[in-house]
């Protein structure tokens, strides 16, 4: 059975109930179209279900800022994020906390991609040669199609985006910034490495005229984050519970869905890294 949910009906539905609620509200930053991730999370959903012995929800949001504002407003009480959106996340909800990451997440890397046209070709070296080009990054606060390719462009070329490409833009989300680059419409972008990856795998027509030309140093990125306040709705050990069932989860078709090979436990410590590069790019205070 397919388990989603709107917004607003998760929100009137946590307003009615309130502390009483035995429905668990989760949501993911939509890093792919709606469609595609109600597909991916409805099955997660009657897993946790399972596990948990609760009923749960997904619900899709709109963008990665409304994922954050949904936690912060208790529309949701658990989420996939990235991580920038985890970090403001939790500093937005007392006592929430990361509880667990993919396997890949603590060695994340961004891919920068260029249409063919360019003549850029893949190296080990930051793409200078793209000086003057377009450029997209995927949404404005996307840990790996904003944050880190961000940091690395001035780490590596001492200037601003914007000053060392003639045009840059925000294409929303990942998919969207292959597709764009592939079409032409931007020269070169930067999405996260598993869309990417998964893109070649599935066959998509895009990788023929997007093709990466660099990977960023890695770093950590997506993570499970739940609220402080779940024992209390939920009962004494609950969070724990949660995090068990995510560490757990070993079906393969599910764990695809992320894609993860698996996951592992997480801590807010481990993206302590990301919190800093938001603050040094004025991205959070």
């Amino acid at each position: 059975m397919i388990r989603t949910a709107s917004l607003a009906l998760a929100l009137s539905l946590t307003t009615a109930l309130g502390a009483s609620a035995q429905t668990l509200y989760f949501s993911a930053i939509p890093d792919e179209d709606e469609t595609r991730l109600v597909e991916r999370f409805s099955k997660v959903a009657d897993y946790l279900e399972g596990e948990l012995g609760v009923d749960v929800q997904f619900v899709p949001v709109k963008s990665y800022a409304a994922s954050v504002t949904a936690f912060r407003n208790d529309q949701i009480q658990l989420a996939w994020f990235g991580g920038l959106t985890g970090v403001q996340a939790r500093l937005a909800v007392p006592e929430a906390r990361a509880i667990a990451q993919g396997k890949e997440d603590p060695i994340f890397v961004s891919y920068f991609i260029a249409n063919t046209e360019t003549g850029l070709e893949p190296s080990d070296s930051f793409p200078a040669e793209a000086q003057g080009m377009s450029f997209t990054f995927g949404a404005k606060t996307s840990t790996s199609g904003r944050l880190m390719p961000e940091y690395w462009i001035r780490e590596e070329t001492g200037e601003a985006p914007e000053a060392f490409f003639d045009r840059v833009g925000f294409s929303g989300d990942h998919s969207q910034t292959l597709r764009l680059v592939a079409s032409g419409a931007w020269q070169v972008g930067a999405l996260n490495f598993a869309v990417y990856d998964k893109a070649v795998e599935e066959g998509a027509p895009e990788v023929e005229t997007a093709k990466v030309i660099w990977q960023t140093p890695p770093y950590p990125d997506y993570n499970w984050t739940i609220r402080g306040d779940v024992d209390a709705r939920f009962g004494d050990g609950f969070a724990d519970k949660v995090q068990a069932a995510l560490i757990g989860m070993d079906d393969p078709e599910l764990l695809a869905t992320f894609p993860r090979e698996a996951f592992i436990p997480a801590a807010d410590e481990d993206f302590q890294p990301i919190e800093d590069t938001a603050k040094e790019l004025g991205l959070i205070e």
